[in-house]
């Protein structure tokens, strides 16, 4: 009898690997788990794919300091030696921090909460202080969505922020039926341009529920 054994994984995608998309990802992620050596569960069909799952992709050009993801497996192996084997295999920019066993089941992991953080130049903090003291008390935002001008509640997605020592950190809610990118947060405090001046937005912590 097959024995199904499903971890979840917690590593980090940072520097360079930054500038690869979510599929180009997981063909990484695919060959270094061969070459861990790791039992994959695949799937089945005429074109088999191992059975990994990503409760919410990282968009091109974030770091993930924090991401996730869970894996199936057809034999049980102790959550610190597959931890081993993934940290020997890797490469350059994905880091790999826990692994822990997910019970028989137990739905797949969805994301409740996202943080992000940017540094901000010190010419700057004065103005993007001021933005966020004005959704404080004007929460209401126009957006674009679909070619369409919408108004919406920032703090129905928004729901915690901060500025020190030179780095902006904010927490958004996602929301299956529709989510504040981060990108449209920068683009609404003025800072938009930051990320063409080289200066990397991180998605910083990833909260899940079961």
């Amino acid at each position: 009898m097959t024995v199904r054994q499903r971890v979840r994984i917690r590593f980090s995608k940072t520097g360079d690997l930054r500038f690869i998309g979510h599929h180009d990802l997981v063909r990484t992620l695919e060959r270094l788990f061969r070459r861990a050596e790791l039992p994959l569960a695949f799937s089945q069909g005429f074109h088999p794919k191992p059975k990994i799952s990503f409760p919410l992709a990282l968009a091109l050009g974030l770091e993930g300091r924090n991401e996730v993801l869970e894996l199936e497996l057809t034999e049980a192996l102790s959550t610190d030696e597959i931890l081993a084997r993934l940290q020997r295999a890797t490469v350059p920019g994905l880091a790999f921090h826990s692994v822990e066993p997910v019970p028989p089941g137990t739905r797949k992991a969805q994301v409740s909460r996202v943080t992000y953080e940017i540094r901000v130049p010190a010419e700057r903090e004065g103005m993007l202080r001021s933005r966020l003291d004005a959704i404080g008390a004007h929460s209401r935002v126009e957006m674009t969505q679909q070619g369409q001008a919408v108004e919406r509640n920032l703090l129905d997605h928004l729901l915690e922020w901060s500025l020190a020592d030179g780095r902006l950190s904010f927490t958004l809610r996602v929301d299956p039926r529709g989510s504040l990118h981060p990108r449209e947060v920068l683009r609404i405090l003025g800072l938009d341009d930051l990320e063409a001046q080289g200066i990397p937005l991180v998605r910083s912590r990833v909260e899940v529920v079961s």
